[in-house]
């Protein structure tokens, strides 16, 4: 048993661990300038509700989870899909019932001095659930049926997670099944129906947004109609990037985020912080890291031998890269404002602990793939 594990840990990526560890590093350097006040020191007298502190705790319990998960062999995690699912259906209904309403939105349940976002949590779970029904009709992937229960799968925590209201996390569910339904083998000419039913559908979806929803794309469209209303946080976002030019004006010298003319700074719209303290560099640095990390990810899925190893890896992938794109993209103007953090920085426990399992199971993937020496045909699990 020891000598496995060592043999393990000799597979491990090490260049991924160190890439999303610098990504986490960077994040509690920013959230402690952005939020722990002008003396830029912990608030010692609740450390528990000091932001920096309880990302340093969520930082540090998602490694050992992430490295516990990485021991383990990732197929195990298969025979649990329909547990996974009504695990995840069960935390999303209970935050109707028991859920935290902050700025409007119903999406935590409170538990102690912390709080848990089953959406992000529904992300993880999510993947796995589809990535073993994918891989069980893998070869019934021409049928209408198989296409149709996939999304069936996914229709009912996307349509729980729209209600609360959070559109950014249903998106990112619906694009998770996209790119998994890619993966797994859909054929162009259901692709193409697809899309065309996605364009019917679209004014339905949008006649049912909530009014500060339909206010971000309008606002998106033109930022400049409401500057100190609805655009108030995109205008102050480009400002602050733009202010940081090329060099930046270094950590904790930012003026539009230490003087507090950027709102909700230490989450949906940190970016804005990077690129007024580090400049275009610093952003720059950010943008290879994410695609270096995503790119590390995608290698699980392109040595496994198992379907269902390389479907989860697809859709791990997918859910960083989009929720990364549309965090990074509303920051610079070119997305709506979706309210989702950016991966591994932004100050949140549910996010980051969530993603660092998936880097786990990543791990785990790469690891027992070498371990195992698979190397037969594709197995579905």
């Amino acid at each position: 048993m020891v000598l496995q594990e060592r043999r393990l840990f000799q597979n491990f990526d090490w260049l991924l661990i160190v890439a999303v560890g610098v990504l986490v590093l960077l994040g509690v350097i920013l959230i402690n300038n952005t939020t722990a006040g002008v003396e830029g020191v912990f608030d010692t007298s609740n450390l528990l509700q000091d932001f920096t502190f309880r990302q340093i705790l969520y930082a540090v319990g998602g490694f050992i989870i992430l490295f516990v998960l990485s021991q383990l062999d990732y197929r195990i995690f298969a025979g649990l899909q329909w547990v996974f699912y009504l695990v995840m259906l069960v935390l999303l209904a209970i935050v109707f019932a028991l859920g935290q309403i902050t700025l409007g939105a119903q999406r935590w349940i409170p538990l102690g001095p912390f709080q848990l976002q089953p959406s992000e949590v529904g992300k993880l779970l999510l993947v796995l659930v589809l990535a073993k029904f994918l891989a069980d009709n893998s070869r019934q992937m021409d049928k209408w049926r198989t296409l149709t229960f996939s999304f069936g799968i996914v229709a009912i925590p996307t349509a729980l997670t729209y209600l609360q209201p959070d559109l950014g996390t249903s998106l990112i569910f619906l694009f998770i099944w996209g790119v998994m339904i890619l993966a797994a083998g859909l054929s162009w000419k259901q692709l193409l129906t697809l899309a065309i039913v996605l364009a019917v559908l679209l004014p339905v979806v949008y006649s049912t947004l909530q009014p500060y929803q339909r206010d971000r794309i309008t606002t998106f469209l033109n930022p400049t109609a409401d500057p100190l209303g609805a655009g108030y946080n995109v205008n102050q976002a480009r400002i602050a990037i733009g202010s940081g030019q090329v060099a930046g004006r270094g950590i904790g010298s930012g003026t539009q985020s230490q003087l507090q003319f950027l709102r909700i700074r230490h989450t949906d719209f940190i970016f804005s912080v990077i690129g007024e303290e580090l400049g275009f560099f610093g952003g720059v640095f950010f943008f290879v890291l994410y695609a270096f990390v995503l790119l590390r990810m995608l290698r699980a899925a392109q040595v496994s031998r198992s379907t269902f190893g390389r479907l989860t890896a697809v859709g791990f992938s997918a859910a960083l890269f989009f929720q990364s794109f549309v965090n990074l993209g509303m920051n610079v103007g070119i997305m709506p404002v979706t309210g989702i953090p950016l991966p591994f920085v932004s100050s949140g426990g549910s996010s980051l602990v969530t993603y660092l399992m998936m880097i786990g199971i990543i791990q785990s993937i790469l690891a027992h793939e070498k371990l195992l020496g698979l190397r037969t045909k594709p197995q579905q699990v």
